[in-house]
């Protein structure tokens, strides 16, 4: 008996048709993660410095096709997929001056949140009207990662891309878990709708009950934010106040900027000292204060009286009361990120210690560990600790409102200081350390939203740019340019009313999570009908068929 052993040159060569359904599987299976992927880089150019905030339409769109009808753990994939096109690019700025190990590190537990939100929406996306589902189930995933872990990252929320955007003036409604819902909830409707639109070509009967409910979940967030449009205001409710942003900028570009904390204090006395000239000689309106970046004096003017002299002189020659940013270095436990009132005939008159301290920037969770992958880690070679009491300071008859660079992402930290009174919000921030990249700009289209959302002109000081003056209906009126000293001047509104997102609080994200959870429950007691209904059609097709047979029947 002879065996016969067949190569390879034996087997039949492929056709044509076998190679372009190959061609078609491997499409088939790549159009999903690329289609994600896709999703997450519209998301990304979205952002500030770009004006494309409708790009985020079409970006949910593209996820609602992706992610529709998905089961889990394909929809956890695709969502992660999804998050890195959107994070790897919108965050690179984290390792401008430390390498891509925290970057990547940052953007990878931050894109399982992302994740975890698509999942979520993935098994919402059979219900009826799911895109309202699934962008609740969106706001899940935002609301988790502003809070967690070490006190959340909320960089990246869908509403901090929408500063230029029609949908802008529902953050005075419901703040930026309703302007991000109303994003997302257009997106997927429009996809719904096309979805719909689709199906019907190939039916031949359009269901006019589903393509409505597409309609209205693409259409109706456009009309809620024309109808709030009235509660942009920039009109003075409590008179005007004359405002000056000093940017006294930096020795150089980087993390090495600290080590001249003395010019960086120089920088910000001799900006001030020019515009009292400038005030004096009648070129500059005389302003009611003038506010310092964060950071402006890394000098501790309790501890180093050179640098006290220094900053009472600048507060004397401009003759109003100063806010300086400094770091306080006490003998034992913290230091301290903490912006002091300063009058000029008095000296330092009150305080804020900064209350949501940056992890690995201002403190280190994890040291040990972390130094394993950095080193850099200790250039943070004492911690900062939080503070605990809402900055408001009373400048001149003004109550000013204060959140220092990094809290002005997170919603309570800003809310906080309308609820205590302020008239004017200021973020005084510090972002010479990450270069001339984005960062900035992203986070002065935060405060941007933040004007809006709680009706108040807020003031962003910055040691090397972008400076800013924000008008309560977030209109800039004046901005410097990056790395260069300026004092920028303007007359701004103060106003006292409480928009509804003031008042509201946390009650609007709470409610769309509440949503989000009431669909899961919603479809997990459709499953099991779903399956025994496709169990009796599976059943009665069988029958059929026997039945059939026995009749004769092929």
């Amino acid at each position: 008996m002879s065996a016969t052993i067949t190569t390879v040159d034996d087997l039949p060569a492929p056709t044509p048709a076998t190679e372009e359904r190959r061609s078609m599987r491997i499409a088939r299976r790549l159009a999903g993660p690329g289609a994600a992927a896709l999703s997450g880089v519209l998301l990304h150019l979205s952002f500030p410095p770009r004006p494309l905030w409708w790009l985020a339409l079409p970006a949910f769109a593209l996820l609602g096709w992706t992610l529709r009808g998905r089961r889990p753990r394909a929809a956890f994939g695709l969502g992660y997929l999804a998050g890195l096109g959107f994070l790897l690019p919108l965050l690179v700025w984290t390792g401008a001056e430390v390498g891509p190990v925290p970057w990547v590190a940052l953007v990878a537990v931050e894109a399982l949140f992302i994740a975890g939100a698509c999942t979520l929406a993935a098994a919402l996306s059979r219900l009826p009207a799911w895109p309202v589902f699934a962008a609740a189930a969106w706001i899940v995933g935002e609301a988790a990662r502003a809070r967690v872990p070490f006190g959340g990252f909320p960089w990246g929320k869908i509403a901090f891309g929408q500063a230029d955007g029609v949908f802008l003036p529902l953050a005075a409604v419901g703040g930026t878990p309703v302007l991000g819902f109303a994003v997302a909830l257009c997106g997927f409707g429009l996809y719904e709708a096309a979805r719909v639109l689709r199906a019907s070509k190939a039916t031949g009967s359009l269901p006019r009950g589903p393509l409505a409910a597409a309609l209205l979940s693409a259409f109706v967030p456009v009309g809620a934010a024309l109808g709030a449009q009235p509660l942009v205001s920039d009109a003075a409710q409590d008179g005007t106040a004359t405002v000056a942003a000093i940017q006294g900028n930096v020795p150089r570009l980087g993390l090495d900027f600290n080590a001249q904390r003395r010019a960086v204090l120089d920088n910000h006395a001799r900006r001030t000292e020019q515009l009292a000239a400038d005030v004096a000689a009648g070129t500059v309106p005389g302003p009611d204060f003038v506010l310092w970046p964060e950071n402006s004096s890394d000098l501790d003017p309790y501890r180093n009286g050179d640098a006290r002299l220094v900053i009472d002189r600048a507060v004397k020659a401009i003759g109003v009361p100063t806010v300086v940013g400094a770091v306080l270095t006490p003998e034992t436990g913290t230091l301290r990120n903490t912006l002091i009132a300063w009058d000029p005939e008095r000296g330092p008159v009150q305080t804020y210690d900064k209350r949501h301290v940056q992890p690995f920037g201002e403190y280190i969770p994890m040291r040990s560990v972390v130094r394993i992958f950095n080193k850099d880690v200790d250039r943070v070679s004492r911690d900062f600790g939080p503070g605990h009491t809402v900055g408001v300071f009373d400048l001149a008859g003004t109550r000013v409102g204060l959140a220092t660079c990094y809290e002005a992402a997170f919603d309570w930290a800003v809310r906080d200081t309308v609820t205590h009174g302020a008239r004017l919000i200021s973020v005084p921030s510090n972002n010479a350390t990450f270069g001339r990249s984005e960062m900035t700009y992203q986070q002065l289209a935060m405060s941007r939203v933040r004007a809006v959302e709680h009706s108040r002109s807020v003031v962003v000081p910055v040691t090397s740019g972008v400076s800013a003056i924000i008008r309560p209906d977030g209109t800039i009126v004046r901005q410097s340019e990056m790395f260069t000293p300026d004092a920028l001047v303007a007359q701004v509104p103060l106003r006292s009313s409480l928009t509804p997102a003031t008042r509201l609080g946390t009650l609007p994200e709470v409610a769309l999570v509440t949503l989000a959870a009431a669909g899961l429950g919603w479809a997990a007691t459709r499953a099991p009908r779903a399956r025994r209904a496709a169990g009796t059609a599976q059943g009665r097709g069988v029958q059929g068929i026997l039945q059939g047979r026995g009749h004769g029947n092929p």
